[in-house]
């Protein structure tokens, strides 16, 4: 099957890379040995020219897949016309002895690990292997070796992939493939290893799931949410966790590039770097869970990445480094041929001032979990810190930006951007209410500021003719990241005003349960499909303005929407249902767990007012 629907795909991680998995067992996305380095294996993106690591059975007649409960160990079932076979697909990463006060919390081993067993009967098949390094830019030498394994190694560099199997390798042009013929009881395992001195280990494999199995039982049993969700949180924050990069503490938005946003369109981008926005989210969604350390790696990846402290916080960051400069693969068709197949990412460039908020929330809701006792070195530079980002938006508070959806055309006067800016502000007051970390006078100035840009943008941000608060001063576009501004308290949720608004945006950017971004001209040819996170932005308004008959009901149908796994990409097609953009997308999978857990606190205290430092926990 050629260009496989997004939904079709699973992922497995090491919390170092991901791989997508397919629905028939096809894995057709690898970068490594980080999430951003050149694609090993990208059949997603091209299916003549990306690489991919097959299973082939034959003559299949039903498949199935689950994850282990509580894990990212994919089983996939495959039944066939003489036996069933059981695929199971992890990434390593074993336990530590001891948890290390900074750092990585388990042990990756740079590998994929793929163990086929036959339940019943009998089943044919083999493995195969073919690798197009460099985003397929560079050509593969594959090398048998002494041990029976084969090197599939760059013409151009000596990075490679070693191919270790139970069951005899072969070389067969531009592919290694591991032929086999299992009875009942029988099985063969296959691994790719990406580090130069591993031999692939083959014979510990059953060891090495055991190992990936139980840290993963470890970590998800620490997950605090216990609501009627659970299952839908917790695979969620599996996904998030997968997200990070342990070595660095960086949370990336998504594993993917160019998967689009629109078909036909030219809306592709790359979502394997650490965006301010999306990363602070992801520490909110953390918090939520009682994932404090996952947060406190973040701050660690910013502290390292941003030597100024918060002077020159960027919008975006590189994993090891800058993020570099937009670069288009013209020789890679795209998705289902929707090109272009971008590397890098130009908003890198934008001025989005909203972020200033969005850190200022994660800020707030780790200190608040700590007891505002955080690791000495957060809480050393925290005075410092706090006074660049407050300085950042005292200076830009009357500055148009490109804001939240990066608009690539003319900067505005946007209401979210304006509406965080207050939010930094307020967090900051709070901060600076619960521990000593600026001069009276200084925190005084805070406050009045604030004051001062909420009044601007309740007047401003109003259209009487629109009947709502829309995208930026004296427009007549109606914008779903207003609501978001109402989650975290820049308006009251039980407003005439904040009502008409949800109407409004609900009937004019709704697509029944769904809802879009927005409208409007933004830069490019052809509109985007829906935006799944603002579907869920209204389940929490509604649930804010006291209407969980409302809310409750929604938020279970939207869950629905994501793939047999529970994973969900960035959007989805009103009319096909599909989804569209790129997976697994940190942006929903955040949302998700942070309503869930607005729905839960909500549900508990249902009659009694909702008061101001639970709407500011739950974050959006």
């Amino acid at each position: 099957m050629t260009d496989r629907p997004i939904e079709d795909y699973a992922v497995i991680g090491d919390t170092c890379t991901t791989a997508l998995v397919a629905r028939d067992g096809s894995i057709d996305w690898l970068c490594w040995p980080c999430h951003d380095s050149p694609a090993v294996f990208l059949r997603l993106l091209d299916e003549d020219k990306g690489g991919a690591c097959e299973i082939v059975l034959d003559d299949v007649r039903e498949t199935r897949r689950a994850y282990r409960p509580g894990t990212t160990i994919l089983e996939t079932v495959f039944v066939t016309a003489t036996g069933t076979l059981r695929l199971t697909d992890f990434m390593p990463l074993h336990p530590l002895a001891e948890v290390p006060d900074e750092g990585p919390d388990g042990a990756p081993h740079g590998r994929i690990v793929r163990i086929a067993a036959c339940e019943a009967g009998t089943v044919s098949g083999r493995f195969r292997v073919r690798p197009t390094f460099d985003y397929a830019r560079d050509g593969a030498v594959l090398e048998p070796e002494a041990g029976g394994t084969v090197l599939c190694r760059r013409r151009s560099k000596p990075e490679g992939v070693r191919v270790a199997a139970t069951v005899p390798l072969a070389v067969l042009g531009d592919r290694v493939e591991a032929a086999f013929a299992l009875r009942a009881g029988e099985g063969v395992s296959l691994v790719l290893a990406h580090r130069k001195d591993d031999d692939g280990d083959i014979g510990h494999a059953a060891a090495s799931l055991s190992a990936t199995e139980g840290y993963w039982h470890e970590w998800s049993g620490r997950c605090t949410y216990d609501g009627p969700h659970r299952d839908s949180v917790l695979r969620s924050a599996l996904v998030l966790k997968l997200l990070t990069h342990a070595p660095s503490g960086g949370i990336i938005a998504a594993s993917t590039t160019s998967l689009p946003e629109a078909v036909p369109g030219t809306r592709n981008f790359d979502y394997r770097y650490v965006w301010m926005r999306d990363a602070s989210f992801t520490v909110t969604a953390f918090v939520n869970l009682g994932y404090v350390r996952e947060a406190a790696e973040f701050l660690r990846f910013l502290r390292d990445a941003d030597h100024s402290r918060g002077r020159d916080l960027e919008l975006m960051y590189g994993i090891n480094g800058r993020v570099p400069e937009e670069e288009i693969l013209d020789h890679l068709r795209g998705w289902r041929g929707v090109g272009p197949v971008r590397i890098g990412n130009a908003a890198s460039s934008q001025h989005q001032y909203d972020i200033y908020g969005e850190f200022l929330v994660a800020l707030h809701a780790f200190l608040d979990a700590v007891d505002y006792d955080p690791p000495v070195k957060v809480n050393d530079h925290l005075p410092e810190a706090l006074g660049h980002l407050t300085d950042h938006v005292i200076r830009c508070r009357h500055a148009p930006d490109h804001g939240i959806w990066e608009l690539r055309d003319e900067t505005r006067q946007i209401l979210h951007t304006k509406g965080m800016l207050w939010v930094a502000l307020d967090r900051a007051v709070q901060i600076a209410e619960a521990v000593e970390v600026a001069p009276p006078e200084r925190v005084e100035e805070w406050r009045r500021v604030a004051a001062e840009i909420r009044a601007e943008y309740h007047d401003k941000g109003w259209n009487p003719r629109v009947g709502a608060y829309t995208q930026a001063y004296g427009s007549d576009d109606l914008d779903a990241a207003v609501l978001r501004t109402v989650l975290f308290g820049a308006f009251e949720p039980d407003s005439p005003r904040v009502a008409a608004t949800l109407e409004a945006v609900s009937a004019g950017l709704g697509d029944g349960d769904l809802l879009y971004r927005y409208r409007n001209a933004d830069g490019f040819e052809h509109p985007e499909a829906t935006f799944s996170a603002c579907a869920f932005w209204r389940v929490g308004c509604l649930a804010l303005a006291g209407r969980m008959a409302e809310a409750e009901p929604l938020f279970a149908r939207l869950l629905t929407r994501g793939n047999d796994l529970g994973l969900f990409a960035e959007e989805i097609d009103a009319g096909s249902g599909e989804q569209r953009g790129n997976v697994p997308q940190g942006f929903t999978h955040m949302a998700i767990i942070n309503h869930a857990v607005r729905l839960d606190r909500a549900a508990r205290h249902r009659d009694a007012p909702m008061d101001e430092p639970f709407r500011q926990a739950v974050g959006a």
